[in-house]
Formats: structure tokens, C-alpha cells, sequence
């Protein structure tokens, strides 16, 4: 709907034109219930919006369709809808004059028709339509000359976002939006081809103007490099690094800021951070307009630009038609007249205006400078130095918003149109209305400036800190540095967090190679990689994968003109992608998580103690021989040997132990050395011991010439540092070697009296019985008392007398025996009823296991013991051994 309407605006302006200034008042409406084309306009933009918000709540395609679609009311609903839109499909498809049999298909081949149908009407109504927009922007193909469309009074309103309000309150103004879709490319005039290679950008100036610190003699011989024809097919950056590694080139700021010493050191005048008296601009009609587009016109307006304090800068700038952007138009207002610069063909030339952007006693003003100063640097090699950002200026002032046309508006009373902000700079001839919009972002600003300065010294009570701060600020914009866009195989990866897509392993491969193909075509060709490919196309064939080359087309609504060209290898990509093993469920665990793509972190520290990352073939191997174990004894008789050889019982790859407490060498082993040798060593021991940095550097291999030399290096370090003297060295060498003497000495003394101790202890011990020896002597004793023991009729286990039992609670005077000799302890003679459980009160409880004592026994301490209770018992049983209870010890009732 929205292309026939299109069409029809289209259509319907030259009658328009035509009849504008007879038929103003007394026009027909343009379709039944319109007046005119704004509101027939902004009727289908809002049908448009209510049905894109309708179609996304409806079900989506897959378990969710098909479960609404397994109830009759839903799969009725659909039907008939479906009817209806391949009718309306089908009228617009008549009304423009292609094939309309919707409906009337076979059912085998039913939806690849209406599919083809529909791709062959939407090629010719968007064909139709582009051919009105040529006709609508100027470029008419048939009759007239090619004139873009702004010298033409505007009628048409191409929509409701672009379209200027009055403030009288009677109809709004129209106009075109202004495009140009046959222009020549202007890349192909430039004298120095546009680099696109996928290597770091280098400044391109070659000469420094108030230059502080010089410029490096790379960027100097810049010129010379040029002429070098081995270098023609290498990329610049490419070219360049080659150079240097030929003639030995070693510059450290290559990739640096030219006027980073200038800024830094940049301090501003007293003037500039006291209250100033707005200066009033001038009407525009007033001002004088001069376009500059040739050499002598340039130099002059540099000639003008140094002998001002101050001037407006701002850039219009073209990002579509090409891969790095385009600068195309410089505005620079001053307090009496503007200037308009084609940079497009001045391209070359802009370098010059360096004398007058980096002179710090001129003050540049713009507004929202960051993009500013990296197409400055970028395209031309021009550098700001005492920049004011107004767009920092308001942000300090916390005002309502921060655009400029907020600021017109705010101190200069203006209504800024920004209906051309992204017109197509690179239309030659410029329209007066494109000419006027850039000369009012620079017009305006001068004085914008001064009411800024004075309001922010206003708002912070007269001091200058708040002021002070912008400039800071502005400082900080003017450091920044141009960084070309560089291709890694990880590039896509940003990209593709931002649209939150969750991809299975071939999307995310399809996604990958497309995205790699994209970059590598819009680098060769200088196409954005928006005009290339859209990301929102990109995505839609990740999603989809198709199958053949047709469903990539139809992937593309419209079709970019290089992927048409391309589609066969946009093809090979998909495919290659549809190969991949398909992980769906390991990528939506990740992304639950949410995991990126897992990444071996490399461990940047490194401990030289620590082998938990250290191979197994990089850890030393010792044999049985190598590595003496040092024995776990009380009194070792190798301990010295130990102490020695200890050293070799490490197997860490680092020895852990500082140089401090080693003995150094001596000074006739190093001068026994070479210098090669000496380089070896110290690079040996900077890795196996991490602390020789921290260390005082004894052995250092210093030349005489330079150490006396004023104007080397190592005279600038011995003269810092204060290095100590040789004699110095070998007093600190003779009291480390002395005091591992004595420590030595030490432990010999040590090792001595431990030997002694040893020996006198085993020769006490030489006299002393065994305990065997003891046992066997008890035994022996012991059978004798069992033999008399057993010669007694009817004696059980023999109770220990009363003389015993006093005997052992009362100290057995005996004689001491020798300190040479050893008696054990007789335990015959101790007291075993100690041992023996007390008497615990009876328990009401039945336990047949508890044996109850008998109060009937009769005492006869002498006699043996008789038992008359074991009746016709077998004599061989005992009482009192049985597990169980007898009926006499029940408990009582």
C-alpha cells in the first residue's frame, strides 16, 4: 500500500506544479477522504505502525503456531484473513499491471508461484517508484536537463518527520528531501588514493606548523617515500612498516599524536577566562557568503584565518557511499564574513589551514567537535590546537538540551531546519537551501560563544574554574586520536552481542563468514558495509540458511545491488556454514548462562615456584643417583653431606633462595669470562631468580668509554643511582664469605656435640638388661610357684594373702638396685582387686545375663573349697560360670 501511495504522490506532482498557482484554492481532493497528499500521508504511516505492532503479538512460527493452530476458531481465522490479504495482493498487482492469479494455483507447486509472483511485482513497483523519485529529486531521464531539485519551489511532502511548522499557524511549508542516486563517485578525483587496507592508520602530515617539538623525520620524509616504485601495489601503513624495517627506522611515535607535547604544555590566556561583552552577529544577508574551491582561494582565507582571535568551524560529512566516510564541506564563520570550502575538491590542499587550526593564540570554536576531530585528521592531516567545544560549554551549564539547534534557539532567538542533516553532501552544484543550513551552524556560533563564557562565569560567582573546566575539556577532544576499523576474527563477536540473537553452531558460522565477506567487499569496493549488506539482512539469512540462491534474494527486501552480484558466493558461505555440526543444545546452555564463547584465558603472571601450568617435558628429571634423599633419622652421621648436596634435591624449575645469601664469585672468575659469556650469565640468572632486579648489580659489564662519556647513558645512570666502587664490592664479598665461614664452623660445633651425646648414651646402655632378658628370669621364678600351686587338691585360682595385699600398700624395703642394672616390675605382687568393678545396687529388673552374689557361701579361708550345691551335677561344671540365672538368684517377689 505504501508503494502505490508513494507512486501515486509521485505520479500526481507535475499536475501539481503545473496547476499551483491557478488552482491553489479550488483543488479536488486527492483521494476520497484526503485533502491533500500530508494527510493521506500520515493516514497510511499510522495504518502502517497499527498493523506492524498487530503482527508482532501474533504467534510465532514453530510450537507456538501450531498449538494455536490445532483449535478450529484460530485455523477458521487465518483462512479467511489469508483470503483477504492474497485479494487486496492480488488488486495491487492489476492496478500496476502484473500478474494477479493469487488464488487460482496448483497445490503441489501453489506457494513457489505466488512466491515468484510476488518477488516479480515488488521488482516492478519498486522499479516504478525509483523512477518517480528520480523524476520528484530532478533527475529526469526523458525531457529536462538534470537539476537538482532545490532550485524548484518545493510542493511535495515526503513526509511528516522532515516537514517545516510556521509559526503563523497557516498551512506548513513543503519540501523534497534532497538525495542524489547518479552522482560520480568523487573518491575516483582524489589525488591520493583512499586506503582501506586492514592496517593501522598513520597521521598523514609531513609538516608541523607552530611546532613546538619538531615533527619526527618520519613524518618529514613523507615525500620522499612516495617515489619509492617497489612499494606501488602496498598498502600505505603496510608500505611504510617495510621502510622502516629496511633502513633500521625505529620511530616510537608513529601511531602517536603529532601535537601531543603542544597541548599539553597549552596554557590559556587570562583574557580568555575573564568575563567577556557579547559581540553581536550580523543578519546573514548582511554577511558575505564566499564558496572556495580552488588553491588561490584557500591560501587567502588562511592568510585571513592567522590575523583573527577567533573562528567558527563545522564539518558536513557522508558515511554511506563509502567505507572510511567522507569529509565533503567546511564552514568557517568569522565576526564579519562566511566561508563555504569544498573539500571534495580541495581534498589535497586542506593540509594548508594547519597554520592557522594549530596556532594557539587563535581561538577555534565548534560545536560537538569529537567526530570533528577524527575527520579532520583523517581526511585532511589537520590538527586543532585551543579548541572551545559549546557542546561542553552547555553540558557545564546544565541546560535543557545540548543540540545546537537548542542553542540557536536559547541565546539567539533562530529556528534552526534540519530537514538537511542527512541530505547527500556530495551533490555539486550545492542548492541555496543547502547552502544557507551550512552557513547557520557557523553564523550564529561566535556569538554563542561569548554568551556562553560570560554566563559560565556568571553561574560560578565570578571565579574562572567552571570556565577553566571547558577549556580542559576541549583539550581533552582536540588529543583524540583517528583509529581506523580494524578486522579481526573476532570483530563479529560485538556485533552480534548487540542484536541478542541466540545462534546454534551454523548460524553463528553463516553469521561469521557473512560478516568476514561483508568487511572484505566493502574494503575493495569503498562501500559502507550498510550499502553492501544490512545487519538486519545479515541476520535474516544467518536465521534461515537457504538453500539455494534464491532464498538469499529473498532474504533481501530491497536487494542490494552487490549482493546480487555476489550471491553465488554468499551462496558457497551459506552452504559451507550448513556443513558445521549442529550443537544447539551446548550454545543454549551458554547462552542461559550467559556465556560467551569459551576462551582459554592466558595468565598473564608467572611465579618461578610455580608448576602447576609448566609441562611435563619442561620439568627436569632426575634419576636415583642425582637425587640423594636425605634420610629421616634422629642423629644423622651424613648431615654435612646433606648440608652440601641439599641443593640438589630441588626440583623446581627456580631455585628458591635469593643471591643475597649465595657466595658471589670472586673478581678473578669474572674477568675470566667474556663479555658474551657475562650476557649469558645474566641472562640465565634474570630467570632463575625473579629478585635480581631488586638486587645491587655487582656484575655489570660497563664500558669505560661511556661510563666517563657526559652524554651516554650509563654516565646519566651511575651519576643517578650512585653505583658503588669496587672496593666497596669486594669488602661486602670478603664479610658475606667470612660470616659463611663461621656459620660453617658453627655447625660443625654443632654436629660435634650430638656425636658426643650419642655415644655416651649408648654406652650406658650396654650394662642394662633387655626386657626379654628380664621376662625370661620372671618366668622362670613364676614355675616354681605353680608347681607347689598345683600340688594342692581342690585349689582354684589362689587368692592373694593379706601379707600381700599389705605388703603392696605399704613400700617393699628392698635395696636399691645398681644404676648399671635393671629390674623389672613384679607384677605377682600387686593388688588385682583394684582393677575389679565396684558393687553397684541391685536393679529391679530382671537380666539373666547378671550373675547375683550367693549370701550362703560359707568362709573358709583355709580349707580348699567344697561344692555341696552341685548335687548330681557333672563335677566337671562350676558354679558361678554359667551364662544363665539359677532360681535361687531370681529376684524376690
Amino acid at each position: 500500500m505504501m508503494n502505490s501511495s508513494k507512486s501515486n504522490d509521485s505520479s500526481n506532482s507535475d499536475h501539481q506544479d503545473s496547476n499551483a498557482d491557478t488552482n491553489d484554492k479550488g483543488k479536488e481532493d486527492l483521494c476520497p477522504g484526503f485533502k491533500d497528499a500530508d494527510a493521506f500521508v500520515k493516514h497510511g504511516l499510522g495504518a502502517v505502525l497499527s498493523a506492524t505492532k498487530a503482527s508482532a503479538s501474533l504467534p510465532q512460527v514453530g510450537d507456538e503456531f501450531d498449538f494455536y493452530r490445532s483449535f478450529p476458531g484460530f485455523q477458521q481465522f487465518c483462512e479467511s484473513q489469508a483470503e483477504k490479504l492474497l485479494h487486496c495482493m492480488s488488486q495491487i498487482m492489476q492496478h500496476h499491471g502484473c500478474r494477479s492469479h493469487m488464488r487460482d494455483c496448483n497445490t503441489l507447486t501453489g506457494l513457489e508461484e505466488r512466491f515468484d509472483l510476488v518477488v516479480d511485482s515488488n521488482d516492478v513497483i519498486l522499479e516504478r517508484v525509483g523512477i518517480l523519485l528520480d523524476e520528484a529529486d530532478g533527475v529526469n531521464r526523458s525531457q529536462q536537463p538534470v537539476m537538482p531539485a532545490g532550485f524548484q519551489p518545493p510542493k511535495i511532502v515526503v513526509s511528516s518527520w522532515n516537514r517545516k511548522g510556521s509559526s503563523s499557524g497557516s498551512r506548513s511549508e513543503t519540501f523534497r528531501l534532497l538525495h542524489a542516486k547518479n552522482i560520480t563517485r568523487p573518491q575516483l578525483k582524489f589525488k591520493e588514493k583512499v586506503d582501506n587496507s586492514n592496517t593501522p592508520f598513520i597521521p598523514k602530515i609531513f609538516i608541523k606548523p607552530n611546532a613546538t617539538k619538531p615533527l619526527p623525520s618520519y613524518f618529514a620524509n613523507k615525500p620522499i617515500r612516495k617515489d619509492r616504485p617497489e612499494d606501488l601495489d602496498v598498502p600505505a601503513a603496510l608500505a611504510d612498516f617495510i621502510h622502516q624495517q629496511r633502513t633500521q627506522e625505529h620511530v616510537e611515535d608513529m601511531f602517536a599524536h603529532p601535537y601531543q607535547y603542544e597541548l599539553d604544555h597549552l596554557t590559556i590566556a587570562e583574557n580568555l577566562l575573564s568575563k567577556p561583552e557579547p559581540q553581536m552577529y550580523k543578519p546573514m544577508i548582511d554577511t558575505k557568503c564566499s564558496f572556495i574551491d580552488t588553491l588561490e582561494d584557500l591560501v587567502s582565507l588562511n592568510e585571513k584565518l592567522c590575523k583573527l582571535p577567533v573562528f567558527a568551524v563545522d564539518l558536513e560529512h557522508h558515511s554511506y557511499r563509502s567505507f572510511l566516510g567522507l569529509t565533503c564541506l567546511m564552514q568557517i564563520s568569522t565576526r564579519e564574513e562566511d566561508f563555504i570550502i569544498d573539500t571534495l575538491e580541495l581534498r589535497s590542499e586542506m593540509y594548508i589551514l594547519n597554520e592557522a587550526f594549530t596556532d594557539p593564540a587563535i581561538v577555534k570554536v565548534f560545536h560537538g567537535a569529537d567526530s570533528d576531530m577524527e575527520w579532520l585528521q583523517r581526511d585532511f592531516g589537520l590538527y586543532v590546537v585551543n579548541l572551545f567545544d559549546t557542546h561542553q560549554a552547555s553540558r557545564a551549564l546544565n541546560l535543557a538540551r545540548h543540540s545546537l539547534d537548542h542553542l540557536l534557539k536559547h541565546f539567539c532567538n533562530v529556528d534552526s531546519d534540519k530537514r538537511y542533516q542527512l541530505a547527500d553532501w556530495r551533490i555539486r552544484p550545492l542548492p541555496d537551501e543547502m547552502v544557507q543550513y551550512a552557513r547557520t551552524d557557523t553564523h550564529y556560533l561566535l556569538y554563542i560563544y561569548d554568551s556562553m563564557r560570560a554566563q559560565l562565569l556568571d553561574f560560578n560567582h565570578g571565579q574562572p574554574g567552571l570556565l577553566q573546566s571547558v577549556w580542559n575539556k576541549s583539550k581533552d577532544i582536540s588529543l583524540k586520536k583517528y583509529v581506523k576499523p580494524i578486522y579481526t576474527e573476532e570483530s563479529y563477536l560485538e556485533l552480534q552481542r548487540k542484536q541478542k540473537r541466540s545462534f546454534n553452531t551454523q548460524q553463528h558460522a553463516a553469521f561469521r563468514l557473512l560478516f568476514a565477506w561483508r568487511d572484505k567487499l566493502a574494503r575493495q569496493e569503498d562501500e559502507s558495509t550498510g550499502f553492501v549488506l544490512p545487519t538486519h539482512m545479515m541476520i535474516k539469512i544467518s536465521e534461515e540458511l537457504p538453500k539455494e540462491p534464491q532464498g538469499i534474494i529473498a532474504c533481501c527486501n530491497p536487494v542490494p545491488p552487490l549482493v546480487r552480484q555476489q550471491v553465488n558466493e554468499l551462496h558457497l558461505l551459506v552452504q559451507e556454514a550448513r556443513e558445521m555440526p549442529l550443537l544447539k543444545a551446548e550454545i543454549a546452555a551458554q547462552k542461559k548462562k550467559g556465556l560467551t564463547p569459551i576462551k582459554t584465558p592466558k595468565v598473564s603472571l608467572f611465579g618461578p615456584h610455580d608448576t602447576s601450568r609448566v609441562s611435563e617435558s619442561d620439568v627436569p628429571h632426575f634419576s636415583a643417583d642425582e637425587l640423594p634423599v636425605k634420610q629421616g633419622v634422629l642423629f644423622s652421621d651424613d648431615e654435612q653431606k646433606m648440608d652440601v648436596d641439599v641443593e640438589k634435591t630441588s626440583g623446581l624449575t627456580a631455585a628458591a633462595k635469593i643471591t643475597v645469601f649465595e657466595e658471589l664469585e670472586t673478581k678473578d672468575d669474572q674477568e675470566s669470562r667474556s663479555a658474551a659469556q657475562m650476557k649469558a650469565r645474566r641472562i640465565i640468572e634474570s630467570f632463575e631468580n625473579p629478585f635480581r632486579m631488586y638486587l645491587p648489580s655487582n656484575d655489570v659489564h660497563i664500558s669505560k668509554n661511556a661510563k666517563f662519556d657526559p652524554s651516554s647513558k650509563i654516565f646519566e645512570i651511575s651519576k643517578r643511582w650512585k653505583l658503588q666502587s669496587i672496593e666497596q664490592q669486594q669488602k661486602e664479598v670478603e664479610s658475606k664469605r667470612k660470616s659463611r665461614e663461621e656459620a660453617k664452623e658453627h655447625a660443625k660445633k654443632v654436629a660435634d656435640e650430638r656425636q658426643k651425646t650419642k655415644q655416651s648414651y649408648q654406652e650406658s646402655l650396654q650394662n642394662v638388661a633387655t626386657v626379654r632378658q628380664q621376662a625370661a628370669e620372671f618366668a622362670k621364678g613364676e614355675g616354681k610357684k605353680r608347681e607347689r600351686a598345683a600340688s594342692e587338691v581342690g585349689e582354684s585360682t589362689p587368692k592373694p594373702s593379706k601379707k600381700l595385699m599389705k605388703s603392696a600398700e605399704k613400700p617393699q624395703k628392698t635395696e636399691p638396685p645398681p644404676q648399671d642394672s635393671f629390674k623389672p616390675f613384679d607384677y605377682s605382687q600387686s593388688d588385682l582387686k583394684v582393677f575389679a568393678a565396684t558393687k553397684s545396687k541391685d536393679n529391679t529388673q530382671f537380666d539373666p545375663n547378671r550373675q547375683t552374689p550367693n549370701f550362703k557361701k560359707k568362709k573358709n579361708p583355709k580349707g580348699p573349697k567344697s561344692n555341696f550345691g552341685a548335687g548330681n551335677r557333672s563335677m566337671s561344671y562350676l558354679a558361678g560360670k554359667s551364662d544363665r540365672g539359677f532360681r535361687h538368684n531370681w529376684p524376690k517377689r
